[in-house]
């Protein structure tokens, strides 16, 4: 086993930052240096649990698509009502991203990620105990508010407790899960229909998620908070302690944390006054700007193009009866979407795949700008085969949205999370990204409405033509508002 020989890292007032800590990087007795700190249980633990809920995201949204067809015959609801149901867990993600996100700067980031699950888990069971169409659109609604609040509090529950060369692979590595837990969802939501083909088939289908989010819930409670944000508070006592039992490790390194008071002070006079109004000053209004507009341009395309593919991939595996007349024929077609879904969710898994292992390399911006013109590219393609039929057609429309999802999930998709937990400052970093969450869903909810009726009415091509716009146009903002935030220091950004 190696001995470790703590190095003399250098702070103007006599101690370092807690990120200091983290990304200290030993010195080997035999003079041999590592790239970077190596990770510790604890730290190995916080990723893990964060990533599970990014899973349970995924899951739950994408089974609920595979739900919708059973609700609607169990409850013999309306288009109207099936629109309020589809909409109800992203008008619950935004509320959840903005409302309860942003008390993790007040109330610490473990304890909003211990509260999400929470919340989570009620609103898992009493869905699959509901009786009418209310209480299912409540409780979904419910799980939208654990699921908003876990998009800024599980990246910085991550972020700010790893070393910052591994910060962009590690944080969009768990979200990564959330295609697994798309794939998952849709997977389980197959495995159901198949085994048990009855309308009361999606209560197994939720219910599935229960114990191992109570597991996920219970592994919470035994997380360490985020030093970073005690640090930002002010709290030199409960940071340094924190930081310590984040970096337990064999051998012991650092063997004393010290942090720096004078920067601590500062810190937490700036904590104070920090407010949702100072997104918008001066000193934020970049990085506002940077971490909301691009997302609400990618949700856009993202959610706009999820509501038809499932149409067209569903003549193309042969899902032929638009109306079923019975509840056979609605199983069979709602089996037929599940495997079309499970083929399009690959194709996301892909490009997060690329995205883990290029965002600490190439960086975020550029892949951001890459995405988003890929994503203009591919949409395209799938506008170009309006002017074809036959095969000619159906490859064009595969090719483009294919392209499209590959590009989407390299680039904007994931750059955009990233991005709006990193840009911030720590004493106002929930508010950010709750902030940014909250405005792309906003554009999720608005195309989950306005997406059909466009189609009705100015036609496929036209409204691709759009959506290859607002691609462009997310392009060049990120472009303009640009701040690279790959290898820099999370403590370092308010400077």
């Amino acid at each position: 086993m190696h001995e470790v020989a703590t190095p003399e890292l250098v702070s103007h007032s006599g101690g370092k930052s807690v990120q200091d800590h983290i990304d200290e990087v030993p010195l080997w007795a035999d003079g041999t240096h590592l790239l970077s700190a190596p990770m510790t249980g604890m730290q190995w633990l916080i990723w893990s649990l964060a990533a599970a809920g990014k899973f349970f995201e995924g899951f739950v949204v994408f089974m609920t698509g595979v739900a919708l067809p059973l609700f609607s015959r169990e409850f013999n609801i309306g288009a109207a009502e099936h629109g309020i149901i589809s909409a109800a867990s992203l008008f619950g993600i935004l509320v959840g991203a903005v409302g309860l996100g942003g008390l993790s700067d007040h109330f610490g980031r473990k304890t909003m990620f211990v509260a999400e699950m929470i919340i989570f888990v009620i609103f898992l069971v009493l869905l699959c105990f509901s009786t009418n169409y209310i209480q299912v659109v409540i409780c979904l609604l419910g799980l939208g508010l654990a699921l908003g609040c876990d998009y800024p509090t599980a990246h910085m529950i991550i972020s700010e407790s790893i070393p910052s060369t591994s910060r962009g692979k590690l944080v969009l590595g768990a979200f990564a899960f959330q295609a697994v837990g798309a794939l998952g969802g849709t997977a389980v939501g197959y495995f159901v229909l198949s085994t048990l083909p009855e309308l009361s088939a999606w209560r197994w289908m939720y219910a599935s998620a229960i114990i191992p989010a109570l597991l996920v819930t219970i592994g919470r409670f035994y997380i360490v908070e985020s030093a970073n944000w005690l640090f930002a508070k002010g709290e030199t006592e409960k940071a340094q302690r924190a930081t310590m039992r984040l970096l337990v490790r064999k051998p012991q390194y650092p063997s004393e944390i010290k942090l720096a008071t004078s920067d601590t002070q500062a810190a937490k006079g700036t904590h104070v006054q920090q407010s949702y109004a100072s997104l918008f000053n001066s000193v934020n209004r970049r990085a506002t700007i940077l971490a909301s507009v691009p997302w609400f341009l990618q949700d856009l395309g993202t959610y706009g193009i999820g509501i038809f593919t499932p149409t067209i991939l569903a003549a193309a595996v042969g899902a032929n009866s638009d109306h079923a007349r019975s509840v056979s024929d609605l199983i069979m077609n709602d089996i037929i979407a599940a495997k079309g879904a499970a083929l399009i969710t690959t194709l996301l898994i892909v490009g997060i795949i690329f995205a883990v292992m290029l965002t600490d390399v190439v960086g975020r911006i550029r892949l951001q700008v890459f995405g988003f013109i890929g994503c203009a590219m591919g949409l395209f393609l799938a506008s170009v085969s309006e002017n074809f039929t036959g095969g000619t057609q159906t490859l064009l429309i595969f090719a483009g949205f294919m392209l499209f999802n590959f590009m989407t999930n390299l680039g904007p998709n994931a750059q955009t999370y990233l991005l709006a937990g990193e840009v911030f400052p720590t004493a106002i970093r929930g508010k950010g990204a709750g902030f940014a969450a909250a405005v792309a869903k906003i554009g999720a909810v608005t195309t989950a409405f306005l997406f059909p009726i466009l189609l009705g009415t100015i036609g496929t091509q036209a409204l691709l033509y759009g959506l290859i716009a607002t691609s462009i146009l997310g392009a060049i903002i990120t472009w303009m508002f640009r701040i690279e935030t790959n290898g820099v220091k999370l403590d370092r950004l308010s400077q």
